[in-house]
């Protein structure tokens, strides 16, 4: 572990119940257990593993932590149930579109199907929405539609219950790519969603958490985070917009990436954890909150992370680039959470 990740290290159990009251909605810390002692897989789960800001140019960072994470599947006997890419997805030039070469060495083996035989949820990040020239955005719905793959991206917003048979968690998946609060300058160009664009998302949305639902949790998924301790920080537009909706209508996860580090976030009386996993091979960013102060845990290193699904409980854990733990928390359908990592 690098001098970088020590300083920003996980929170000890006595030093999270001290800051409880700041921000923790933690209803029962379940007793805590060293690194050794907390399984790495939850027998019987669906299982989800996921990454964010994983498409970059040098691919460098990004096959060690798709070797690591492959690494971990394997040693662990663990069947994918799902891929979740959370944006940022395509940095640079995507020549071709859906014809680039890209596709194949940057997705389809990077993450090969021999692993990864499950269908890969995709949303959409700032720099797929940069034009070099050609709009990736549109690629990249295009590619779902043209090819067999596993890339999955139906539309800019989209829902789906998980596992398939017998659901136990409803997804949301979102586009964050807010428009500017203030004008551009003449000349230049919104690489976001429209303002008409984002009214029907937020009302597509209402609409979607008053729809019947029969499975215990609710998660949201998108790109940007609603909160963090990252150099990003807090979204004032998705807290505008959105934070409400979660509250009222009890999301139990909401996960994201954007800024480029693993966190986990929790505050006190929200129904909602905030599980952000930003390390999947783009350049790494200093965390600008101790999880300290704010947590209860954030890194900046190279990562994927891995949520478990069962009827009791969701499990959620990071990882680092080889498969190290490095945190990991249950939370009930009632919502109560437990931290397992010390």
């Amino acid at each position: 572990m690098d001098s970088d990740a020590l300083s920003v290290s996980l929170v000890s159990r006595r030093r999270f119940l001290k800051q409880t009251v700041a921000f923790s909605a933690v209803a029962a810390i379940g007793n805590q257990v060293g690194f050794a002692d907390v399984p790495t897989t939850t027998p019987g789960a669906n299982e989800i593993l996921m990454i964010g800001d994983w498409g970059y140019e040098d691919t460098a960072a990004q096959a060690k932590v798709a070797t690591g994470m492959a690494a971990y599947i394997r040693k662990n006997s663990i069947r994918p149930d799902a891929l979740f890419l959370l944006g940022d997805n395509w940095y640079g030039a995507l020549d071709g579109g859906v014809k680039s070469s890209r596709w194949h060495a940057g997705f389809e083996t990077m993450y090969p199907a021999d692993i990864f035989d499950c269908p890969a949820y995709a949303v959409l990040g700032n720099h797929d929405y940069q034009r070099w020239p050609d709009s990736k955005v549109e690629a990249e719905l295009a590619y779902a539609r043209a090819s067999k793959t596993r890339w999955t991206l139906p539309s800019r917003w989209y829902t789906f219950e998980f596992p398939k048979q017998n659901p136990l968690i409803t997804f949301i998946a979102l586009d964050s790519n807010m428009p500017h609060a203030k004008p551009l300058a003449p000349g230049s160009r919104d690489f976001t969603l429209t303002r008409e664009e984002k009214d029907q998302q937020l009302i597509w949305l209402q609409e979607e958490l008053k729809s019947p639902r029969s499975t215990p949790y609710l998660a949201v998924l998108a790109h940007h985070p609603v909160y963090s301790n990252g150099p990003h920080g807090d979204h004032p537009t998705l807290i505008q917009d959105w934070d409400p909706l979660f509250r009222k209508n009890n999301v139990t996860l909401y996960l994201a990436g954007h800024d480029h580090d693993l966190q986990h976030l929790e505050f006190e009386g929200h129904p909602t954890s905030f599980f952000l996993s930003g390390g999947g091979g783009a350049d790494l960013y200093d965390l600008k909150i101790d999880p300290g102060k704010r947590g209860p845990y954030g890194q900046k290193l190279y990562g994927f992370s891995h949520l478990s699904v069962t009827p009791k409980e969701l499990t959620l854990r990071h990882f680092d680039s080889t498969g190290g733990l490095l945190h990991a928390f249950t939370k009930t359908p009632a919502g109560q959470v437990a931290l397992l990592s010390s």
